[in-house]
C-alpha cells in the first residue's frame, strides 16, 4: 500500500522561498508507484496542503491531517524540507514527534542544537574538533570592539547566531564595519557570534544516513568570486562548487575522519551538510546545516550524484530510514 508523505516547505523565516524550492524538487523526484507525496506549505498565517492543481486545503493541527475529496488523509512521514524556523529548529519536528508521526529530519533537540552556532561549537570542541576564535553577543550587551577585535583579530565574520543561507553574515576589516555587521546581524537574530577569519581552503561536507550506515559524500571545493561564501555565491552563482574537492589524500582522510566524529558527537540522523577551512592541512568546523538545500544545483544533492546516487534514490532512503 502507497505511503502517504508530506513534504513541509516555506517555513517563517527568511529562508522561506529557497524552502520552497527544495521541498518542490522532493516533491518531483518521489516515486509515485511508493508513495502519495504532498506539498504542505507551512506559514505563520497558514497551514495547508496543495493538490496537483495548487490548491489549497487547510491542515487540521489537532492531528496533522486534511480533507481531500471527503477523505481524511493523514500521513505515514513527513519529509521535512524547511530550512530555518520551524523545520531547521526542531520546533516543528517536537510537534510531529508529539504526535508520533515519523519525519526526515533528527530528534527535535538535536535539530534545535545544532541551529544553534554557539551551542553546536562548545560541543565539538569538547571532541577535539578545531574551530574558529568567537566571541558572542546578546542583544542589548555592551559592545568594546577593541577587546572584540583584540580576541578574534581583523578581519572578522559576524553571524546571525540562529540563522541560515548565510543570511546577516558580514566581514569586518575594521572598527566601523565591525560596529556595522553587529548591525546587520542583529535584523536576523537575538544573538550573534563574531567569529576569527580562517585563511584557507573551505570544503562542504554532506554526511547522511544511507542504507543504515553513516556515509560521508564525496566533498566538495567552494571557490567564492565574493569575498566569503554569501548569499549570492550559494545561491545566484557567484561561487565555483568543485566536486571532488582539491584537496590532498591526507586533507581527504582528516576531513572525513572530523565529519564523521562531528555528526556521532551531535547525535544526528538524516541530511546534514558542514562546511570546513584547512588551516595548515588542518579542518576547522565552521557550521553545520541540518536542512540543506535539495535543488538540482544545490551541493548535497550534487555530492549524491557523484556518487552515484540519484536524486529519488537519496529521497526515497531519507524516508525509509524514517519509517525503520
Amino acid at each position: 500500500m502507497k505511503k502517504n508523505i508530506a513534504i513541509i516547505m516555506g517555513g517563517y523565516s527568511s529562508e522561506s522561498h529557497i524552502s520552497i524550492k527544495s521541498g518542490n524538487v522532493v516533491f518531483k523526484n518521489l516515486e509515485r508507484e511508493k508513495y502519495n507525496p504532498f506539498r504542505v506549505h507551512i506559514f505563520k498565517e497558514k497551514w495547508a496542503a496543495l493538490d496537483d492543481d495548487n490548491n489549497e486545503y487547510p491542515i487540521d493541527k489537532n492531528d496533522f491531517s486534511f480533507v481531500l475529496k471527503n477523505q481524511k488523509i493523514n500521513f505515514d512521514c513527513v519529509f521535512n524540507a524547511i530550512h530555518g524556523n520551524p523545520g531547521e529548529n526542531g520546533m516543528i519536528l517536537a510537534y510531529l514527534e508529539l504526535l508520533n508521526i515519523p519525519h526526515t529530519s533528527a530528534p527535535f533537540y538535536q535539530m534545535a542544537l545544532t541551529f544553534n552556532k554557539r551551542d553546536t561549537l562548545s560541543v565539538v570542541k569538547e571532541y577535539g574538533i578545531k574551530t574558529a576564535i568567537s566571541v558572542y553577543l546578546n542583544k542589548g550587551d555592551f559592545i568594546d570592539t577593541d577587546v572584540i577585535i583584540a580576541k578574534v583579530g581583523l578581519p572578522c565574520f559576524i553571524k546571525p547566531n540562529n540563522a541560515g543561507s548565510s543570511y546577516g553574515i558580514s566581514k569586518a576589516y575594521n572598527k566601523e564595519e565591525v560596529l556595522k555587521g553587529i548591525e546587520v546581524a542583529y535584523k536576523e537574530d537575538a544573538s550573534i557570534l563574531i567569529e576569527s577569519f580562517l585563511n584557507g581552503t573551505e570544503v562542504s561536507v554532506g554526511v547522511i544516513q544511507y542504507k543504515n550506515t553513516i556515509k560521508v559524500l564525496p566533498i566538495t571545493e567552494i571557490v567564492s568570486e565574493n569575498d566569503f561564501f554569501d548569499y549570492e555565491a550559494k545561491y545566484e552563482g557567484k561561487s565555483q562548487e568543485i566536486t571532488p574537492a582539491r584537496i590532498t589524500d591526507n586533507e581527504k582522510n582528516r576531513v572525513e575522519e572530523a565529519a564523521k566524529k562531528v555528526y556521532k558527537a551531535l547525535n544526528m540522523s538524516g541530511f546534514s551538510r558542514a562546511e570546513y577551512i584547512f588551516v595548515k592541512g588542518e579542518p576547522h568546523f565552521l557550521e553545520i546545516n541540518t536542512v540543506p538545500g535539495l535543488t538540482e544545483a544545490s551541493i548535497l544533492p550534487q555530492q549524491a550524484q557523484t556518487a552515484g546516487i540519484s536524486l529519488d534514490e537519496l529521497f526515497e532512503n531519507a524516508i525509509e530510514s524514517a519509517m525503520l
